[in-house]
């Protein structure tokens, strides 16, 4: 089955090689560069909504914490997956995704983009919506 994947991060090189994975892997893929053009694409009318949504935690104007906050605030997404996909494996940041009902936390440097494809996928299949 193909999913709808959205990828949040302001590092290029990275967007790139994970949008590359998951659209190899058959699934739909939009990618932003920071939060709140993200943000502003969920609010359009009609516009699709994600399976799972990767989050990057440090970025510019917006954390993905702040991205994942405004969207439970504003119940955006409905249903969406949401992974944090990070390099900050500090246990604030892990507590504060937790806080937030995120689906998974995946730090970048411990798992190879292969990992970070299947850990997404059994995310999506596996668990109960959020």
């Amino acid at each position: 089955m193909a999913y709808r994947i959205y990828i949040v991060d302001d590092d290029r090189f990275l967007l790139d090689l994970y949008a590359v994975k998951f659209k190899n892997g058959g699934h739909d893929v939009s990618v932003f560069n920071e939060g709140g053009a993200f943000l502003d694409e969920l609010r359009k009318e009609g516009a699709p909504m994600p399976n799972a949504i990767l989050l990057d935690i440090i970025m510019p104007n917006m954390t993905g914490l702040e991205v994942l906050e405004t969207i439970r605030k504003e119940g955006l997404a409905k249903g969406a997956k949401v992974v944090f996909l990070t390099n900050q494996g500090q246990n604030p940041d892990i507590d504060r995704a937790k806080e937030l009902k995120a689906d998974g936390y995946i730090v970048k440097a411990s798992a190879i983009p292969s990992e970070v494809f299947s850990e997404v996928i059994r995310i999506i299949e596996e668990s109960p919506a959020s």
